[in-house]
């Protein structure tokens, strides 16, 4: 069950600052601004569909707009769900009126975050009916279930928007969580902790073998800690000692409601702005800032503490510059780290999964009547590669037969060019995409296909897997890897640079061996001789002579000479060699 899409597009180093005006032109209250959402100039278009009120789902899909009406943000997704759970979003849409702001000191929604509400969910319910929407399911979460006129603002969103919202309890909305993970994790080995901080509330489900054990809602989204803990805190110690309280009410609250001995240990996914941002800075720290995707991000607890100490020394007006970090969430952002930090530690884990869906995810499945079943990582990266693959129109059999020479060459050659675990996969999904830049135009089409992959929705894989995928697939031909002449690159740390540079090696000599995209290879063998590295392949019955499959493979092979450290030879079937030479076929 998968759901190819990552609801939050941060693609460059910095976000830039957040608007006041809708996508659809509408006007926006100043407090109900738009976080936009960015679109990579290389996206394909196929790869998600607008198609009207007159689009209909297929293949017997259920198109569902969810609607996600939280304390901090309003979220509406527009999607194609199928039978197998399969998610193809059609559109989405957010405003952030912050409808939870003021709520634990005066007790009730101000009118302002009301009005602002009730702007963006007209323009939300409109939207959904355009799109051909066949259900509409809105939830509202923590501000409306604790604001004394609650259920007033919920009978006006139904006169005024024309939409019925259901009021969730903190133990459904940890549920829609825990269904969403479910989906997009593998969840069904050992124990699990969901963790989903919203702007009023925290959500935590505990799991063991994929099965649903506990569920807790408390007290700790980021307006409302921010409001309760740092609001007047200052900087400085001030700001270190609110922290502290923070973090020992955090403790002391979770300690007390859940079994936390017996989950020590457990893995732990984060799902909600918090995390997507956290993801966002440290990935740019590490020269991801390109990576389109955030779910499925590693951050250790060490790297959580470091991002946040730096942040507490900041204005919110400072943050908002800070690489990776949504500027409308600079003024919330240390309180819902610091409770994901305490989170982490009353667990005792080392890291967090990110991942890019929640609620609303989570109510798509719910409504179109989804089975609850653990997700398969493997077979969903298979899948979505496979899927954008052929959405580029990509040429299948040239494709398919360079993977399969270069996942031959890797499997002789790992040990020797010091392959680490997953360099296998990524050989392989770079394999099968090095040519998909052809979408776009064939001059330069290696350097379209780092663009498109880099921006695509590919699941099953880290943003670092993606980042390395677009590279190496870069680099299957022309220009070889290089810090000093490629931005890009150079901003990669450089365990991932070395990684880079051994697939791209492979990847190239792969590509020559295809040279004329008729599959003349049946396989290939690799052996060493005084120093040498002799790779010879073998022909398909009726080949002939693989002359230019040699000429192609040998042109491109110097990459692998430097990597190996040794000369290449390549083996004729009738015993002739063709020395590794210099590859002019441009960048």
């Amino acid at each position: 069950m998968s759901a190819p899409h990552e609801p939050t597009g941060d693609d460059a180093s910095h976000d830039p600052p957040a608007i006041d005006v809708a996508r659809d032109g509408a006007h926006v209250e100043h407090d109900a601004v738009v976080e936009p959402t960015y679109e990579p100039a290389y996206q394909p278009r196929v790869a998600r569909g607008r198609r009207g009120a007159a689009g209909r789902a297929t293949d017997g899909a259920m198109r569902i707009a969810a609607i996600d009406l939280g304390s901090n943000s309003i979220r509406q997704i527009v999607a194609d769900v199928a039978p197998d759970g399969k998610i193809h979003v059609v559109d989405e849409m957010k405003a952030m009126p912050r409808l939870g702001r003021g709520v634990d000191a005066t007790g009730a929604l101000a009118e302002e975050s009301m009005h602002a509400a009730l702007a963006a969910l007209s323009r939300m319910a409109t939207l959904a009916r355009q799109m051909g929407a066949e259900r509409i399911e809105a939830v509202a979460t923590s501000a409306v279930r604790d604001a004394a006129n609650g259920g007033a603002f919920l009978d006006r969103v139904r006169e005024e928007a024309g939409l019925r919202v259901r009021l969730l309890t903190g133990e459904e909305e940890a549920r829609l969580s825990f269904r969403s993970a479910l989906a997009h994790f593998e969840l069904g080995v050992g124990r699990t902790v969901v963790m989903d901080i919203g702007g009023g509330s925290l959500e935590l489900a505990l799991a063991a073998e994929g099965l649903l054990d506990r569920l807790e809602s408390l007290p700790f989204g980021a307006i409302r800690a921010t409001e309760q803990f740092l609001a007047v805190a200052g900087r400085g110690a001030r700001t270190e000692e609110a922290l502290r309280q923070l973090r020992r009410a955090v403790r002391w609250a979770v300690r007390d409601s859940l079994p936390v001995k017996e989950w020590r240990g457990a893995r732990v996914i984060g799902s909600g702005g918090t995390f997507t941002n956290l993801a966002g800075i440290v990935n740019a720290r590490a020269g991801l800032a390109g990576a389109r995707s955030r779910h499925g991000s590693v951050v250790s607890r060490t790297d959580l503490v470091r991002v946040l100490d730096a942040l507490a020394t900041l204005t919110p007006e400072e943050r908002a510059a800070v690489p990776g970090l949504n500027p409308a969430r600079a003024d919330i952002i240390v309180a819902g780290l610091a409770v994901a930090a305490e989170v982490l530690s009353v667990f005792e884990a080392r890291e967090l999964v990110v991942s890019g869906y929640g609620i609303r995810e989570g109510l798509l499945l719910e409504t179109a009547s989804i089975a609850p079943v653990a997700a398969d990582p493997g077979e969903s990266r298979e899948r979505s590669v496979r899927e954008f693959a052929e959405r580029c129109h990509f040429e299948e059999p040239h494709g398919v037969q360079v993977r399969r020479m270069a996942l031959q060459l890797y499997d002789q050659l790992g040990p020797r060019l010091g392959c680490r675990p997953g360099d296998r996969e990524t050989l392989a999904d770079a394999a099968l995409l090095h040519d998909v830049g052809y979408h776009i135009s064939h001059e330069k089409h290696h350097k379209h296909s780092y663009h498109l992959i880099l921006h695509a929705d590919l699941l099953g894989m880290t943003p670092a897997e993606q980042v390395a995928i677009a590279h190496v697939a870069r680099y299957h031909r022309g220009a070889e890897p290089n810090k000093r002449k490629h931005d890009a690159f150079a901003r990669l740390d450089r365990d991932l640079r070395a990684r880079i540079v051994r697939l791209s090696a492979v990847l190239r000599v792969a590509d020559g061996l295809d040279r004329g995209h008729i599959s003349a290879i049946d396989r290939v063998d690799v052996r060493w001789e005084r120093g040498r590295c002799l790779i010879a392949p073998t022909p398909v019955p009726g080949a002939g002579s693989l002359r230019l499959e040699l000429w192609g493979a040998s042109r491109k092979a110097r990459l692998l000479e430097r990597v190996l450290d040794s000369p290449i030879e390549f083996i004729a079937p009738d015993g002739s060699t063709v020395v590794a030479g210099t590859d002019d076929e441009g960048e």
